[in-house]
């Protein structure tokens, strides 16, 4: 699904040099190379803080801690997309509600978020699902008609970019009151292990989610908050500093990818290709498919007999799953039906046309 190797390969030089001057200074907690890539990122984002920490659950964790929620409190998300979204949400103490998803680009519903707002709703987590932005410009209507905080989860999304109807271009992560990424190494940008962010405008707010993620200190031994033991460790940060000088070549590389495919598959009767809006950019972190008048799972099988991998994001809409099933009794009939029929198929920035071709062959012979 990822060649990694492949990708590392090519900047391999680089990658073992910054490896191994943190090896030759031995800082290994909170060196030099983490604030250099908490600045590059910022810079690269158009945001004026960025709080690295150790990975993704991690990132949206925090900001709800460092936002004040209570427990009790609802917090609005859409019910296709990964567990992490809802699982800090519960461990928090807070309610999670769930909105159906829009049917062509899998993100959130923003024309039903409003009827499931009450008197203790306190935020929205839009999670740019696949690669690209969810409607966040009705969503922030939404939010400042109701005075709910937003928290973006753009852990698929980093590089995407969203278009205001006035002109203005954000990007994603950085639109809401907190935005929230993971460098998990199969992400658009990658670490060599686990490790996470936060992309914040706001200066005491930084403050407060840099305290958090250090155990609620911004002195050593002083605990001014509860906090947590969340850290970007120094040589993943080097490796990051690294891979994101590429990470705009990266992401023409999966679109590049991703236009072959549509291009190969859009005469593909029982497939329909992934649907981009008009306001945003699709950085491709999955290039996802939705079947038609076949059996999905069969047609994976069929995939996977003949070498070809795929992946099926998710399986199992938040409200079917065991541990979530008894906070709705709600039928969300878009997520239901996308977990019957999305798959997903390679995309990465190794990939050429030869590669897609055996792919493409084999799927047009199904």
């Amino acid at each position: 699904m990822v060649d990694l190797y492949g990708q590392y390969f090519k900047i391999k030089d680089e990658v073992n040099e910054a490896i191994q001057e943190v090896m030759d200074s031995s800082a290994f907690i909170k060196g030099p190379a983490v604030k250099n890539f908490e600045t590059k990122l910022a810079e690269f984002c158009s945001v004026e803080h960025v709080v690295s920490c150790g990975n993704g659950t991690d990132a949206l964790q925090i900001a709800m801690m460092a936002l004040d929620f209570k427990a009790g409190d609802e917090v609005i998300l859409p019910v296709h997309t990964y567990v992490a979204t809802a699982e800090v949400i519960v461990l928090l103490g807070l309610k999670p509600v769930f909105v159906d998803v829009d049917p062509h680009t899998f993100n959130i519903d923003t024309t039903q978020i409003e009827s499931k707002i009450t008197d203790k709703t306190v935020a929205i987590v839009p999670v740019h699902l696949y690669g690209q932005c969810a409607d966040m410009e009705a969503l922030l209507k939404i939010s400042k008609k109701y005075e709910l905080k937003v928290i973006e989860d753009t852990a698929q999304a980093l590089g995407a970019l969203y278009t205001f109807s006035d002109g203005t271009v954000k990007q994603a992560g950085t639109m809401g009151d907190i935005g929230t990424t993971s460098f998990f190494p199969s992400k658009n940008l990658g670490c060599f292990g686990d490790g996470g962010a936060l992309m914040i405008n706001d200066a005491s707010l930084t403050e407060k989610s840099r305290m958090i993620a250090n155990h609620g200190q911004q002195k050593k031994y002083h605990h001014d908050v509860i906090g947590v033991n969340s850290r970007l460790d120094t040589m993943q940060a080097a490796i990051l500093n690294v891979k994101l000088k590429y990470l705009n070549d990266y992401t023409l590389k999966r679109q590049q990818a991703a236009s072959y495919y549509n291009e190969k598959l859009s005469e593909v009767e029982f497939l329909n290709t992934p649907y981009v809006a008009s306001n945003s950019t699709h950085v491709y972190h999955q290039y996802t498919l939705t079947t038609e008048g076949i059996d999905r799972d069969e047609f994976k099988k069929y995939l996977a007999d003949h070498g070809i991998p795929s992946m099926i994001y998710y399986p199992v809409p938040l409200h079917h799953q065991k541990a979530y099933k008894h906070l709705s009794s709600e039928s969300f009939s878009v997520a239901e039906a996308l977990s019957k029929t999305v798959i997903s198929l390679p995309i990465h920035t190794e990939m050429d046309h030869e590669i897609q071709d055996i792919i493409i062959d084999k799927i047009k012979s199904f």
